[in-house]
């Protein structure tokens, strides 16, 4: 069975690095790091475009969904003085859309926010899920994200280094290729 997915916020495509039997659209707003996931992953569709419309308009295609939404205005980063800024609602906008009109499995991937999440979410590693089945526990390994060099996040996404820039930034924002791996298999192999 092939599972036709949804990859919301793509970004390079750590989540999406170690799955197999998906027809995969990826939605990504930036361009070269779509140039950069399509390098990855070259049989995926990938558009260049909002994604926060795309699945509004787009999400009776298919059969799981993955979002992960922006997270810079729900870091802890906010705690700062100098770093504060209202929230961004996308977060929850789409976790109550996917709750009330999505048939299929859908996951909602986001930071552990500075304030209390205001729907109530699990943790695994260093992030937040909202989703409409049983994820269950994962033991991952970890890695100082926030001390970690290029070369060594590599080495911990299994994620090799591409052409260009942003390597660090771009693969600190990934999620792990096996937590991935772990959440789609929870929806489909529970």
């Amino acid at each position: 069975m092939v599972i036709k997915v949804l990859n919301l916020y793509a970004g390079i495509g750590g989540n999406r690095r170690l799955w197999d039997n998906v027809e995969v659209t990826a939605i990504e707003n930036n361009e070269i790091i779509a140039k950069i996931y399509s390098h990855f992953f070259p049989k995926d569709k990938v558009i260049v475009t909002d994604a926060h419309q795309y699945l509004l308009d787009h999400f009776k295609e298919f059969d799981f969904i993955w979002s992960s939404p922006p997270c810079p205005t729900h870091s802890r980063m906010r705690l700062y003085p100098s770093q504060v800024v209202y929230p961004d609602m996308t977060l929850y906008q789409e976790i109550i859309f996917l709750k009330r009109f999505f048939k299929g499995k859908w996951v909602v991937e986001n930071v552990i926010s500075y304030y209390e999440p205001l729907i109530k979410p699990i943790q695994l590693s260093r992030h937040y899920f909202w989703s409409n089945f049983d994820i269950g526990i994962f033991d991952l390994k970890g890695c100082n994200i926030a001390r970690a060099t290029k070369e060594s996040l590599s080495k911990y996404h299994d994620i090799p280094l591409w052409k260009g820039t942003q390597h660090r930034l771009l693969l600190r924002n990934c999620v792990n290729p096996q937590l991935g791996l772990f959440i789609l298999k929870s929806a489909y192999c529970p």
